[in-house]
């Protein structure tokens, strides 16, 4: 039984969890770069038997598990499994499992989350460089206390960055489109309508999942109704935010800043305009990138696929699927 772990570019994998007692029943092997290649995909693993992704980094399509010819099991690391085809994997009776949330996650991305916002908008990042330039005092910053939060979406990540901004003494204002006033009340923050949430917000930050409902919510309406001294916080997904509106808003300064992690296109290209904005500050995806969660995905993934081996597979999210439905 062959088991290849994809896309560990750092190869954190080994050093988070233990493997001992499935290098016993099956051989691991690591993949440290990206096989973004279809073809060079179907070459690399047709003699694997399990593959095991870490988040959404490498895309599962259909065509490629149908060139697969050994392909028995897949595991997906975290909540998320929309770059798998799992619908594909159903008709050739190829289960799907996902690892179980863990709570370590939101408090990461949370913290991450606290980061962008002192690093926008206290300016962090380019003091930083201007210092070690020979440089001093460039721009003032500007504090949170008694400023008003925006939240887009009041899941447990949503809940936590209310949490903090309350601690702040920031007033907490949140909006989705299925939240109701209980909720937002239940978090300590007011619901209000999704244009007065980017009309008032000092710092709108995003928490919604990404779906056909909420791709491009944010987009140039939303923005330039913020404020000319708001910044956007994105830790989501980036195809959330309109990117093109985005980068107009922040080459005009119709808002002062961001603070992202997310992107449309994931690694972010070298010559993208985000890398070249001195207001915007910029993260390779590090919200879950973190050694404890990276601990928490690799030790279930580990248990998921021994308990495969031992004929029981678990949190298979796929095998109710029908061909065509």
């Amino acid at each position: 039984m062959n088991i290849a772990i994809l896309d560990d570019y750092l190869g954190v994998s080994q050093q988070v969890a233990d493997w001992e007692g499935l290098k016993s029943r099956a051989n691991v092997f690591v993949f440290h770069r990206p096989l973004a290649l279809l073809d060079e995909a179907a070459c690399e693993l047709a003699d694997f038997d399990i593959l095991c992704t870490l988040r959404e980094r490498m895309p599962i399509s259909g065509e490629l598990i149908r060139r697969l010819p050994r392909l028995k099991y897949i595991v997906v690391t975290g909540k998320r499994y929309d770059t798998v085809d799992v619908r594909a994997a159903a008709e050739l009776g190829i289960p799907v499992s996902n690892t179980p949330v863990s709570g370590v996650g939101a408090g990461g991305v949370a913290e991450l989350v606290w980061g962008l916002i002192f690093a926008a908008t206290r300016h962090i990042a380019s003091e930083d460089r201007g210092m070690r330039g020979g440089g001093w005092q460039t721009q003032a910053g500007t504090t949170v206390g008694g400023k008003v939060l925006g939240i887009l979406g009041l899941g447990g990540l949503g809940r936590r960055v209310a949490e903090i901004g309350r601690v702040f003494g920031m007033e907490v204002r949140a909006w989705s489109q299925n939240m109701t006033t209980e909720q937002a009340e239940a978090a300590g923050a007011r619901f209000v309508s999704k244009a007065e949430l980017f009309a008032t917000s000092d710092i709108v930050t995003v928490h919604l999942a990404l779906s056909d409902r909420t791709r491009g919510i944010v987009g140039a309406t939303e923005l330039n109704a913020m404020k000319s001294s708001a910044y956007l916080i994105n830790t989501a997904r980036g195809a959330i935010v309109d990117e093109a509106a985005l980068i107009a808003a922040l080459r005009s300064k119709t808002i002062a800043g961001a603070g992202l992690d997310v992107y449309e296109q994931e690694p972010l290209p070298a010559a993208h305009p985000f890398r070249s904005f001195p207001n915007v500050v910029i993260t390779p995806h590090l919200g879950y990138f973190t050694k404890d969660m990276l601990g928490s995905y690799y030790g279930d993934a580990v248990r998921l696929m021994e308990s495969f081996l031992d004929g029981r597979p678990e949190r298979v999210v796929n095998m109710g699927l029908e061909p065509g439905s």
